[in-house]
Protein backbone atom coordinates (compact mmCIF):
# COMPACT_ATOMS: atom_id res chain seq x y z
CA UNK A 1 0.00 0.00 0.00
CA UNK A 2 1.70 3.58 -0.98
CA UNK A 3 1.24 6.39 1.10
CA UNK A 4 -1.71 7.83 -0.58
CA UNK A 5 -3.59 4.59 -0.09
CA UNK A 6 -2.36 4.10 3.24
CA UNK A 7 -3.95 8.18 3.89
CA UNK A 8 -7.18 7.06 2.27
CA UNK A 9 -7.39 3.92 4.05
CA UNK A 10 -7.09 5.57 7.54
CA UNK A 11 -9.62 8.18 7.01
CA UNK A 12 -12.43 6.14 5.22
CA UNK A 13 -12.27 3.25 7.59
CA UNK A 14 -12.29 5.96 10.60
CA UNK A 15 -15.39 8.03 9.25
CA UNK A 16 -17.01 5.10 8.49
CA UNK A 17 -17.26 4.32 12.16
CA UNK A 18 -18.98 7.29 12.74
CA UNK A 19 -21.02 7.77 9.26
CA UNK A 20 -21.48 5.03 7.05
CA UNK A 21 -23.21 7.29 4.61
CA UNK A 22 -20.74 9.89 4.46
CA UNK A 23 -18.04 7.48 4.32
CA UNK A 24 -19.79 5.23 1.81
CA UNK A 25 -20.16 8.13 -0.38
CA UNK A 26 -16.38 9.19 -0.41
CA UNK A 27 -14.75 5.68 -0.74
CA UNK A 28 -17.50 5.67 -4.06
CA UNK A 29 -15.57 8.88 -5.14
CA UNK A 30 -12.18 7.59 -4.45
CA UNK A 31 -12.99 4.40 -6.37
CA UNK A 32 -13.45 6.57 -9.70
CA UNK A 33 -10.60 8.83 -9.27
CA UNK A 34 -7.26 7.81 -10.80
CA UNK A 35 -4.46 8.28 -8.74
CA UNK A 36 -2.13 9.21 -11.61
CA UNK A 37 -2.26 10.77 -14.47
CA UNK A 38 -0.48 9.55 -17.56
CA UNK A 39 1.43 11.89 -19.92
CA UNK A 40 2.47 11.50 -23.22
CA UNK A 41 5.24 9.85 -24.29
CA UNK A 42 8.38 11.51 -26.67
CA UNK A 43 8.12 8.35 -28.60
CA UNK A 44 3.88 9.09 -29.11
CA UNK A 45 4.17 13.02 -29.74
CA UNK A 46 4.78 13.06 -33.25
CA UNK A 47 1.64 10.58 -34.58
CA UNK A 48 -0.61 11.97 -31.55
CA UNK A 49 0.43 15.59 -32.91
CA UNK A 50 -0.85 14.52 -36.29
CA UNK A 51 -4.17 13.51 -34.98
CA UNK A 52 -7.15 15.50 -35.40
CA UNK A 53 -8.79 16.11 -31.89
CA UNK A 54 -12.25 16.93 -30.82
CA UNK A 55 -14.06 16.69 -27.50
CA UNK A 56 -17.00 14.96 -25.73
CA UNK A 57 -18.55 15.93 -22.85
CA UNK A 58 -19.75 14.22 -20.11
CA UNK A 59 -21.23 15.35 -16.56
CA UNK A 60 -19.30 18.86 -17.01
CA UNK A 61 -15.81 17.10 -18.74
CA UNK A 62 -14.35 16.89 -21.55
CA UNK A 63 -13.10 13.92 -22.92
CA UNK A 64 -10.63 14.24 -25.71
CA UNK A 65 -10.68 12.40 -29.06
CA UNK A 66 -8.48 11.65 -31.87
CA UNK A 67 -8.67 10.51 -35.41
CA UNK A 68 -6.33 9.45 -38.09
CA UNK A 69 -7.83 8.79 -41.86
CA UNK A 70 -11.31 9.97 -42.76
CA UNK A 71 -13.57 8.75 -40.68
CA UNK A 72 -14.27 5.30 -42.98
CA UNK A 73 -13.91 1.84 -41.89
CA UNK A 74 -13.24 2.87 -38.17
CA UNK A 75 -11.62 1.07 -35.50
CA UNK A 76 -11.75 2.36 -32.45
CA UNK A 77 -9.17 1.99 -29.66
CA UNK A 78 -9.99 1.97 -25.96
CA UNK A 79 -7.46 2.61 -23.15
CA UNK A 80 -7.97 1.03 -19.26
CA UNK A 81 -7.50 2.98 -16.02
CA UNK A 82 -4.88 5.00 -15.37
CA UNK A 83 -4.03 5.36 -19.16
CA UNK A 84 -4.47 7.10 -22.09
CA UNK A 85 -5.39 6.63 -25.68
CA UNK A 86 -1.59 7.22 -26.98
CA UNK A 87 -0.88 3.88 -25.28
CA UNK A 88 -1.69 2.15 -28.61
CA UNK A 89 0.43 4.09 -30.68
CA UNK A 90 1.92 0.72 -31.64
CA UNK A 91 -1.02 0.22 -32.96
CA UNK A 92 -2.21 2.90 -35.44
CA UNK A 93 0.45 2.50 -38.09
CA UNK A 94 -0.44 -0.74 -39.24
CA UNK A 95 -4.38 -0.18 -39.52
CA UNK A 96 -3.77 2.81 -41.69
CA UNK A 97 -1.84 1.07 -43.75
CA UNK A 98 -4.78 -1.57 -43.79
CA UNK A 99 -6.89 1.12 -44.94
CA UNK A 100 -8.90 1.95 -41.83
CA UNK A 101 -9.24 4.66 -39.67
CA UNK A 102 -8.51 4.78 -36.05
CA UNK A 103 -10.55 6.48 -33.17
CA UNK A 104 -9.37 6.46 -29.48
CA UNK A 105 -9.65 9.21 -26.94
CA UNK A 106 -8.41 10.25 -23.21
CA UNK A 107 -11.76 9.30 -20.66
CA UNK A 108 -12.18 12.16 -18.00
CA UNK A 109 -9.25 12.06 -15.27
CA UNK A 110 -7.02 10.46 -17.76
CA UNK A 111 -4.66 12.14 -20.38
CA UNK A 112 -5.42 15.56 -21.61
CA UNK A 113 -9.31 15.13 -20.77
CA UNK A 114 -10.59 17.34 -17.87
CA UNK A 115 -12.11 16.36 -15.00
CA UNK A 116 -10.43 13.97 -12.17
CA UNK A 117 -12.64 11.15 -12.23
CA UNK A 118 -14.31 8.62 -14.45
CA UNK A 119 -16.74 6.07 -14.25
CA UNK A 120 -18.36 3.21 -16.70
CA UNK A 121 -21.72 5.15 -17.67
CA UNK A 122 -18.84 8.10 -19.25
CA UNK A 123 -17.00 5.40 -20.84
CA UNK A 124 -20.62 3.88 -22.36
CA UNK A 125 -21.45 7.73 -23.01
CA UNK A 126 -18.02 8.88 -24.72
CA UNK A 127 -18.49 4.93 -26.65
CA UNK A 128 -21.79 6.05 -27.69
CA UNK A 129 -21.33 9.79 -29.06
CA UNK A 130 -17.87 8.17 -31.17
CA UNK A 131 -20.61 5.69 -32.92
CA UNK A 132 -22.96 8.15 -33.63
CA UNK A 133 -20.28 9.92 -34.92
CA UNK A 134 -18.39 7.46 -37.06
CA UNK A 135 -21.21 5.01 -37.45
CA UNK A 136 -20.37 1.17 -36.79
CA UNK A 137 -16.77 0.24 -35.92
CA UNK A 138 -15.24 -2.06 -37.82
CA UNK A 139 -13.42 -3.20 -34.83
CA UNK A 140 -12.52 -2.42 -31.76
CA UNK A 141 -9.59 -2.90 -29.11
CA UNK A 142 -9.83 -2.26 -26.15
CA UNK A 143 -7.02 -3.15 -22.81
CA UNK A 144 -7.74 -3.78 -19.25
CA UNK A 145 -10.98 -1.84 -17.58
CA UNK A 146 -11.45 0.11 -21.01
CA UNK A 147 -12.58 -4.17 -22.21
CA UNK A 148 -15.20 -3.88 -19.52
CA UNK A 149 -16.58 -0.21 -20.41
CA UNK A 150 -16.51 -1.57 -24.17
CA UNK A 151 -18.65 -4.26 -23.27
CA UNK A 152 -21.22 -1.92 -21.12
CA UNK A 153 -21.16 -0.07 -24.46
CA UNK A 154 -22.03 -2.52 -26.45
CA UNK A 155 -25.12 -4.13 -24.66
CA UNK A 156 -26.17 -0.41 -24.82
CA UNK A 157 -26.36 0.00 -28.40
CA UNK A 158 -22.75 0.34 -29.70
CA UNK A 159 -22.08 -1.85 -32.24
CA UNK A 160 -18.50 -3.21 -33.87
CA UNK A 161 -17.73 -5.91 -36.20
CA UNK A 162 -14.81 -7.64 -34.07
CA UNK A 163 -13.75 -6.99 -31.12
CA UNK A 164 -10.30 -7.22 -29.80
CA UNK A 165 -9.44 -7.48 -25.72
CA UNK A 166 -5.68 -7.13 -23.94
CA UNK A 167 -5.67 -8.02 -20.52
CA UNK A 168 -8.90 -7.50 -20.16
CA UNK A 169 -11.45 -6.56 -17.06
CA UNK A 170 -14.57 -9.10 -17.54
CA UNK A 171 -16.03 -8.53 -13.85
CA UNK A 172 -16.74 -5.45 -11.88
CA UNK A 173 -16.90 -6.84 -8.93
CA UNK A 174 -12.97 -7.68 -9.39
CA UNK A 175 -12.13 -4.10 -9.32
CA UNK A 176 -14.17 -4.08 -6.26
CA UNK A 177 -12.25 -6.72 -4.41
CA UNK A 178 -8.90 -4.99 -5.64
CA UNK A 179 -9.82 -1.86 -4.65
CA UNK A 180 -11.05 -2.64 -1.44
CA UNK A 181 -7.92 -5.36 -0.96
CA UNK A 182 -5.80 -2.22 -1.98
CA UNK A 183 -7.58 -0.11 0.77
CA UNK A 184 -7.96 -2.25 3.21
CA UNK A 185 -11.40 -1.55 3.74
CA UNK A 186 -13.57 -2.40 6.69
CA UNK A 187 -16.43 -5.15 5.74
CA UNK A 188 -19.14 -2.72 6.18
CA UNK A 189 -17.36 -0.11 4.38
CA UNK A 190 -16.89 -2.29 1.64
CA UNK A 191 -20.31 -2.93 1.82
CA UNK A 192 -21.34 0.78 1.90
CA UNK A 193 -19.40 1.17 -1.87
CA UNK A 194 -20.97 -1.98 -3.16
CA UNK A 195 -24.73 -0.37 -2.58
CA UNK A 196 -23.56 3.37 -3.66
CA UNK A 197 -22.23 1.07 -6.91
CA UNK A 198 -25.31 -0.73 -7.37
CA UNK A 199 -27.74 2.39 -6.60
CA UNK A 200 -25.49 4.88 -8.80
CA UNK A 201 -23.66 2.70 -11.86
CA UNK A 202 -26.32 -0.19 -12.47
CA UNK A 203 -29.72 0.55 -10.86
CA UNK A 204 -30.96 -0.66 -14.01
CA UNK A 205 -29.86 -4.17 -13.92
CA UNK A 206 -31.66 -7.38 -11.88
CA UNK A 207 -30.29 -7.88 -8.64
CA UNK A 208 -28.43 -11.40 -9.60
CA UNK A 209 -26.76 -9.33 -12.43
CA UNK A 210 -25.49 -6.72 -10.19
CA UNK A 211 -22.26 -5.26 -10.49
CA UNK A 212 -21.78 -5.84 -14.41
CA UNK A 213 -19.86 -8.61 -15.42
CA UNK A 214 -19.23 -9.26 -19.18
CA UNK A 215 -20.26 -13.14 -19.03
CA UNK A 216 -24.12 -11.50 -18.70
CA UNK A 217 -23.31 -10.03 -22.06
CA UNK A 218 -23.33 -13.60 -24.38
CA UNK A 219 -26.98 -13.19 -25.48
CA UNK A 220 -26.28 -9.76 -26.80
CA UNK A 221 -22.90 -9.57 -28.31
CA UNK A 222 -22.62 -11.57 -31.76
CA UNK A 223 -18.89 -10.31 -33.41
CA UNK A 224 -15.71 -12.44 -32.84
CA UNK A 225 -13.60 -11.79 -30.27
CA UNK A 226 -9.84 -12.08 -29.92
CA UNK A 227 -8.83 -12.26 -26.02
CA UNK A 228 -4.86 -11.79 -25.46
CA UNK A 229 -3.72 -11.87 -21.43
CA UNK A 230 -0.33 -12.07 -20.23
CA UNK A 231 -0.01 -15.06 -17.69
CA UNK A 232 2.53 -12.54 -15.66
CA UNK A 233 0.27 -9.80 -15.19
CA UNK A 234 0.10 -8.69 -11.64
CA UNK A 235 -2.35 -6.10 -12.13
CA UNK A 236 -5.52 -8.11 -13.69
CA UNK A 237 -5.04 -11.58 -13.28
CA UNK A 238 -5.24 -13.84 -16.29
CA UNK A 239 -8.11 -15.76 -14.83
CA UNK A 240 -10.37 -12.36 -16.33
CA UNK A 241 -9.56 -12.98 -19.23
CA UNK A 242 -9.59 -17.07 -19.54
CA UNK A 243 -13.25 -16.37 -17.87
CA UNK A 244 -14.30 -13.24 -20.95
CA UNK A 245 -13.17 -16.21 -23.37
CA UNK A 246 -14.96 -18.97 -21.75
CA UNK A 247 -17.94 -16.92 -21.31
CA UNK A 248 -18.19 -16.71 -25.09
CA UNK A 249 -17.19 -20.30 -26.14
CA UNK A 250 -16.17 -20.95 -30.06
CA UNK A 251 -17.11 -16.96 -30.29
CA UNK A 252 -14.01 -16.14 -28.78
CA UNK A 253 -9.86 -17.04 -29.07
CA UNK A 254 -7.88 -16.99 -26.05
CA UNK A 255 -4.36 -16.51 -26.67
CA UNK A 256 -1.90 -16.00 -23.41
CA UNK A 257 1.89 -14.58 -23.11
CA UNK A 258 4.41 -14.73 -20.70
CA UNK A 259 6.75 -12.04 -19.75
CA UNK A 260 4.84 -8.74 -20.98
CA UNK A 261 2.53 -8.17 -18.00
CA UNK A 262 0.02 -5.54 -18.25
CA UNK A 263 1.26 -2.56 -20.02
CA UNK A 264 4.37 -3.96 -22.02
CA UNK A 265 2.29 -6.13 -23.86
CA UNK A 266 0.79 -2.93 -25.68
CA UNK A 267 4.28 -2.69 -27.11
CA UNK A 268 4.79 -5.67 -28.13
CA UNK A 269 5.50 -6.78 -31.75
CA UNK A 270 3.99 -10.33 -31.96
CA UNK A 271 0.93 -8.73 -30.13
CA UNK A 272 0.47 -6.40 -32.56
CA UNK A 273 0.97 -8.09 -35.22
CA UNK A 274 -1.47 -10.26 -34.05
CA UNK A 275 -3.88 -8.14 -33.24
CA UNK A 276 -3.85 -6.43 -36.88
CA UNK A 277 -4.27 -9.78 -38.23
CA UNK A 278 -7.77 -10.20 -36.60
CA UNK A 279 -8.94 -6.87 -37.02
CA UNK A 280 -8.37 -7.80 -41.20
CA UNK A 281 -9.19 -10.68 -41.07
CA UNK A 282 -11.31 -11.87 -37.99
CA UNK A 283 -8.81 -14.75 -37.11
CA UNK A 284 -5.28 -14.71 -35.43
CA UNK A 285 -2.47 -16.47 -37.93
CA UNK A 286 -3.20 -20.02 -36.10
CA UNK A 287 -6.70 -20.08 -36.34
CA UNK A 288 -7.10 -23.76 -35.55
CA UNK A 289 -6.38 -23.37 -32.00
CA UNK A 290 -8.69 -22.36 -29.26
CA UNK A 291 -6.48 -21.45 -26.85
CA UNK A 292 -2.49 -20.01 -28.15
CA UNK A 293 0.49 -19.06 -26.19
CA UNK A 294 3.12 -16.73 -27.08
CA UNK A 295 6.30 -16.40 -25.48
CA UNK A 296 7.83 -12.63 -25.55
CA UNK A 297 11.40 -12.25 -26.96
Amino acid sequence: MGPIEAVASAALNSISRVSGRLAGAGTFTLFHMPLTRSTLRSAERELFEAARTGRVKVNGKSAVTYLWGSGERPVLLVHGWQSRGSRFSDFVPGLLDRGYSVVTFDAPGHGDATGRSTTILEYRDILSELHEQYGDFEALVAHSMGALGSFFALKHGVRVGKIVTISPVCDFSYLIEEFSSALNLRPRLKAQLCGEIDKKLFPALPVDRTPFSVVDTTADIASPILVIHDVDDTRIEVAQGRRLAGAFGAQARLITTNGLGHRRILGDPEVVRTVLDFVEHGRTRSAEAATETVTAE
